[in-house]
């Protein structure tokens, strides 16, 4: 079951962060203000499930495997931003030749 939970958060971390701030206790005490995880939210959801279950899990001890869980959730974070661009145009194909016009004598 956490299993399908962690795959679940990747999935929908904007959700999973909702669910945990209105249901339960998760958040409760982490900050001392509330504009941090408002920021989470809205910018860095992954990152901010991530720093809450360092918070709870390795009792807020940053050592090698939550600094790596960190780094991947903010890879992962700006990824999922930079991907949600304007694609560019698409380019016809190499093979298609244009048609040039006569030149006038």
């Amino acid at each position: 079951m956490p299993v399908l939970f962690a795959l679940f958060a990747l999935a929908v971390p904007r959700l999973v962060v909702l669910v945990l701030w209105f249901f339960t206790g998760w958040f409760r005490g982490m900050f001392d203000t509330v504009l941090w995880p408002i920021l989470g939210f809205i910018f860095l959801p992954t990152t901010l499930l991530w720093y809450s279950a360092v918070q709870h899990w390795f009792d807020g001890q940053w050592t090698l495997w939550p600094i790596v869980g960190l780094v991947l959730s903010l890879m992962l974070d700006v990824w999922s931003k930079h991907g949600r661009g304007q694609q560019p145009e698409p380019r016809p194909p190499r093979h298609v030749k244009t048609p040039r016009r006569p030149v006038p004598a």
